[in-house]
C-alpha cells in the first residue's frame, strides 16, 4: 500500500474509500444461482461484472455468517461458519478471487459486538 509515513512510522492510507463506489450487499437477498429461493455466494460471483459496469468497485459483503434467525442476521451464532444457503467456504473463496481478478476491494461486515447468546 502507498502512501506518507507519519510520525508513528506507520503508512497513511491512500484514501481508495475517497473515490469508491461501495456497494453493500446482503448475500443471501443478492442473486439465487441454484433455484433454492436464497442468494449465494455463486449468485454474487456471477454478477460481479454487472456490478462492475455499473461503476461498482468495492463490494461491503453485510453478515453471513450463521444467525440465529434475529436482529436481520446480526445475532451471529458462529462467526466460524457460513450459513449454509448462502454456500460454502469454497464458494466464499471463489467469489472473492473473481472479485479481486476484476479489481474490486471488498470489505467483510465481522460485527463481533452483535454476537448472539448462542455462540459458543
Amino acid at each position: 500500500m502507498s502512501g506518507a509515513t507519519g510520525r508513528s512510522g506507520v503508512r497513511a492510507a491512500t484514501g481508495w474509500y475517497r473515490e469508491a463506489v461501495i456497494y453493500a450487499v446482503q448475500v443471501q437477498t443478492f442473486r439465487d444461482s441454484d433455484g433454492d429461493g436464497c442468494g449465494d455466494f455463486r449468485g454474487l460471483a456471477q454478477s460481479l461484472d454487472y456490478l462492475r459496469d455499473h461503476g461498482v468497485n468495492c463490494l461491503w459483503l453485510l453478515p453471513f455468517y450463521v444467525s440465529g434467525g434475529r436482529d436481520n442476521g446480526y445475532d451471529i451464532v458462529d462467526h466460524r461458519a457460513i450459513e449454509r444457503p448462502i454456500g460454502t467456504f469454497d464458494d466464499f473463496h471463489a467469489c472473492m478471487a473473481e472479485a479481486k481478478r476484476r479489481g474490486f476491494r471488498v470489505i467483510l461486515d465481522l460485527v463481533g459486538n452483535h454476537t448472539s447468546d448462542q455462540h459458543p
